[in-house]
């Protein structure tokens, strides 16, 4: 089955203690697609300026995303620039240019509307929901959010939740949006809002998910060297959903083994800046990782 994923797609500056790249591909869609491409066909929709790299569409047609929903419009890409400190642990925003991505308003092509799976990256609430609006009854979708959606849209951010099969954010969000500092408590107040599944990332410390009554913790990989944080949970999101498609079923247990795979998706993608990993990576690389995570957890 395929996947849909709707989101930004950006040129990032960043800067990390071990070095500074210049204007790379990325954005909440592209780390997610091109995740999700090792494992499931992928629709992207997105918005770029006509000064988008035409090297960076080559990039990803040639892990074989469909980029018919990606829009050029007269104008700059949106940019992002961020700093991260030595301990990569905490990041410093230098500035953000929306540029065309300010007025994006995400029109799903007909032959992409009867996708079975969809991921909502983060855009506004009423947008997730212009999108779901669009949709034929998908079978499984899971959407992403932040701090400022929550603060300055959390009437629309509410009615998506109640409408999507699973939520994917950090633990500060998951706080602020359930008023809880008990990620399993949190957990539990999101679900009340009608999101059967809450998933709550924690950095290096992991990821957490609740799934009706069933909890779930996956330990982030052991990495001895991390060059660049930037699109970890974007990338850990694309390999989630990318496994549910892959599998064309969302119980349980799969659930647990999609978390998997979307932590080994986000090792993968922090050992090299930007999107490089992802363009590489094998088959063989992914199994490899996902069995190593399977005996690390085993006891």
């Amino acid at each position: 089955m395929s996947l849909l994923v709707v989101g930004s797609v950006a040129l990032d500056t960043v800067e990390t203690p071990f070095g500074k790249r210049d204007e790379m591909l990325g954005g909440s869609a592209v780390y997610c697609a091109l995740a999700a491409s090792h494992f499931a066909d992928v629709k992207l929709v997105g918005v770029v300026g006509n000064d988008f790299p035409y090297d960076a569409i080559v990039l990803l047609q040639e892990r074989n995303i469909d980029l018919s929903g990606l829009e050029t419009k007269p104008g700059k890409t949106f940019r992002w620039s961020g700093v991260y400190s030595d301990d990569m642990n905490e990041r410093k925003t230098l500035y953000t240019a929306l540029n065309v991505f300010e007025e994006f308003d995400p029109t799903i092509p007909d032959d992409a509307r009867d996708t079975e799976y969809v991921f909502l990256g983060n855009i506004s609430p009423a947008l997730q929901r212009n999108v779901l609006e669009q949709m034929s009854g998908p079978q499984f979708v899971a959407m992403d959010t932040m701090n400022f959606w929550i603060d300055s849209a959390k009437t629309d951010l509410l009615d998506v939740l109640s409408k999507v099969h699973a939520v994917i954010i950090n633990d500060s969000e998951a706080r602020q949006l359930s008023g809880s500092t008990n990620l399993v408590k949190a957990a539990r107040i999101i679900q009340q809002i009608g999101c059967p599944t809450v998933l709550i990332k924690k950095g290096e410390h992991g990821c957490f998910q609740r799934c009706g009554e069933e909890c779930f913790v996956a330990p982030a990989y052991p990495l001895e060297a991390v060059l660049d944080p930037t699109g970890a949970g974007d990338t850990f999101a694309g390999g989630f959903m990318g496994h549910l498609a892959r599998a064309g079923r969302s119980d349980p247990w799969t659930l647990r083994e999609a978390v998997v795979s979307g932590s080994v998706m986000a090792s993968f993608v922090v050992e090299r800046f930007g999107v490089d990993n992802l363009l590489q990576l094998t088959d063989a690389a992914i199994q490899q990782r996902y069995d190593e995570f399977r005996a690390l957890v085993s006891f």
